[in-house]
């Protein structure tokens, strides 16, 4: 009910403008250079010692007051990577960076689901997903209807971090087929792309390719914008039971 209102109110004042943008990319276009290189580097969890700081990725918390997920390097089956722990509510990790789709198309990482011992893996994750990495992308505001800009800017006023021009959300589901795209029950600019699925992997880690560019075009109906930031989380179960998994390296390259 309180979304709904306050979306009402938003509706006759949500262009934005330079100084009270709709989304937080914004600035960071005007002070960030994109990456350049063959391969752009987003994270080298493998070349981190065990409980090493992860800076630059910061806390990122879609609800206010969420118990965070626990983030730490540790070391799985010989290498370091980023274990996540949450063990109830659950937050992400997020890295701001600009690179071009358009001149890094792919994207690789590598996952893992661990199985907890004690909690029923389908009443756990029937509608949920396992784990998740995100991709936000820059672009004008000003070119989306009045509804998404208002939700826009509820967002900035009811989340910790507010949203970017949009979001591909690439997911480890338990019953959804891979390459379902799902649209968020809350924003038309956040779409969640099925890359893995099922049990069958659970304990192992899973390596992804995707092309950027052409997963976007299906996601959105349109071209990406730049890049800015790389995010990771895991949450508590459906049924608020413990959620454990790991996150390899993540790289973008060109074609």
């Amino acid at each position: 009910m309180r979304s709904s209102a306050c979306l009402a109110l938003l509706l006759a004042g949500c262009a934005g403008t330079p100084d009270d943008p709709l989304v937080w990319s914004d600035d960071l276009v005007r002070t960030l250079r994109r990456e350049t290189g063959e391969a752009v580097e987003v994270a080298r969890f493998s070349q981190l010692a065990p409980g090493a700081a992860i800076a630059p990725w910061e806390p990122w918390f879609v609800r206010r007051g969420n118990v965070p997920t626990g983030y730490r390097v540790a070391e799985v089956d010989g290498t370091p990577a980023l274990e996540a722990d949450a063990q109830q509510g659950g937050s992400g990790l997020s890295r701001k960076i600009r690179v071009d789709p358009n001149r890094h198309p792919w994207l690789e990482w590598r996952w893992r689901v661990e199985r907890e011992s004690g909690s029923d893996l389908r009443s756990a994750s029937a509608g949920s997903p396992l784990a998740r990495l995100s991709l936000a992308f820059h672009g004008d505001a000003a070119k989306l209807d009045l509804e998404d800009r208002a939700k826009l800017r509820l967002a900035m006023l009811l989340t910790e971090n507010g949203l970017p021009y949009a979001s591909l959300v690439y997911v480890w589901m338990l019953d959804v087929p891979v390459g379902t795209v799902i649209r968020s029950a809350y924003t038309d600019r956040v779409r969640l792309m099925v890359v893995e699925s099922g049990p069958q992997r659970i304990g192992q880690w899973v390596s992804v390719r995707r092309n950027i560019v052409e997963d976007y075009r299906r996601a959105f109906g349109e071209d990406p914008g730049d890049i800015v930031a790389v995010g990771l989380m895991t949450d508590a179960g459906d049924d608020h039971s413990r959620r454990r998994g790991y996150y390899g390296d993540i790289t973008f390259r060109r074609p």
